[in-house]
């Protein structure tokens, strides 16, 4: 077998664990295993993939970031170009890819993303390409899996960071909002906003009032606490309201971001307290992965080669239930996994006090 990996989208905290296990795995089958870099990028080079050996992928466990690089705007149905008049546009090189995939007689490809990966990876597979998903994104929207790779890292480095900032908030006795990723889902505010103690947590599955996180600061200042510390997930809106946006780039999605300087600018007004906002970004995706992160991305990728040796191809492979599974790759083509409101997490949020913005 001639198996290929690759990784997609935003980098996140064990991608270079889950190569490393899928290339062992492989070797250990006797089997060839090459990379492709920046997403599909190489694809439409000279040199489309590079050799992987146990030499390449030594002690990258601990590592950050992935060794092949990857892109946010890779997507090969929708690969942006530059015109002649200057201006940019997309087309569809996918049957290109489909033709490297043959010339150079690869069998399987290990796709390494999120959501947007295993879509592209849906429609690849249409073309017949044989494909084994593993779950990466530190959003942990993933449709049918309990916890992507990435999570556990980020969710720890917000917890952190929050706790720091709660300290400075309350010496100076001030409004701090702090805003997390997570794009549509609010999983990482949510998480890290409890396990911080946060006083208000917004995330994109519960819109809110600035009336009510305003009763939330006039409780604590009632109650002699003069600070108070919200944490917002990058796509929580305001009731009636839309997201907050950077602007979009050809061949990207939307760019969320600004809702913490939005935030704190509404508040201090209202309250007359003194704001600041924070906005952690790139911190959560980068350095080294937690012990979880490691352990996961290796189950995971040793996982995708048995799917491979098997021929169970076009699958994820998914945590449910603390046990690895696979389900149709195909399957979750345009989904995603909202934290739902009937969660014990969210009622643990509202028993403990925490403000959730409704």
């Amino acid at each position: 077998m001639k198996v290929a990996i690759n990784t997609g989208g935003g980098d996140a905290p064990g991608l270079n664990a889950a190569i490393r296990a899928a290339t062992l795995a492989a070797l250990k089958r006797g089997w060839e295993v090459v990379g492709i870099k920046n997403g599909y990028g190489s694809l439409y080079t000279d040199d489309p993939f590079i050799k992987l050996d146990a030499q390449s992928v030594k002690g990258i466990t601990l590592q950050g970031g992935t060794i092949l690089g990857t892109a946010n705007r890779g997507n090969p149905f929708e690969m942006p170009y530059q015109k002649e008049d200057g201006s940019w546009d997309t087309k569809d090189v996918s049957d290109h890819l489909v033709q490297t995939f043959e010339e150079h007689e690869v069998d399987a490809l290990i796709a390494i993303g999120g959501d947007g990966s295993m879509n592209i990876a849906s429609r690849l597979i249409r073309k017949g390409i044989n494909i084994v998903g593993v779950p990466k994104t530190i959003d942990n929207d993933i449709y049918g899996c309990d916890i992507s790779l990435g999570f556990d890292t980020a969710i720890d480095i917000a917890t952190g960071a929050i706790d720091r900032i709660t300290t400075t908030a309350e010496s100076h006795q001030r409004l701090m909002v702090v805003e997390v990723m997570g794009r549509y889902a609010g999983w990482i505010a949510l998480y890290a906003g409890i396990a911080a103690s946060a006083d208000v947590v917004l995330i994109p599955e519960i819109p809110f009032s600035y009336d009510s996180i305003e009763e939330k600061i006039r409780e604590r200042e009632a109650n002699g606490q003069k600070y108070t510390m919200i944490v917002v997930a990058e796509g929580a809106l305001e009731k009636d309201g839309e997201l907050v946006t950077k602007g979009k780039a050809v061949g990207q999605e939307v760019q969320l971001g600004g809702i913490a300087d939005r935030l704190a600018d509404e508040l201090s007004e209202r309250t007359g307290k003194e704001s600041r906002s924070v906005v952690l970004g790139h911190l959560q995706r980068g350095g080294s992965p937690s012990t979880y992160d490691r352990l996961i991305s290796l189950r995971f990728g040793a996982a995708a080669i048995r799917c491979v040796q098997e021929r169970d191809f076009n699958k994820l492979v998914v945590l449910q239930n603390n046990k690895l599974t696979r389900i149709p790759i195909t399957s979750i083509e345009g989904k995603m996994k909202s934290v739902s409101l009937e969660s014990d997490t969210v009622q643990t949020a509202r028993d403990i006090g925490i403000c959730l913005g409704d």
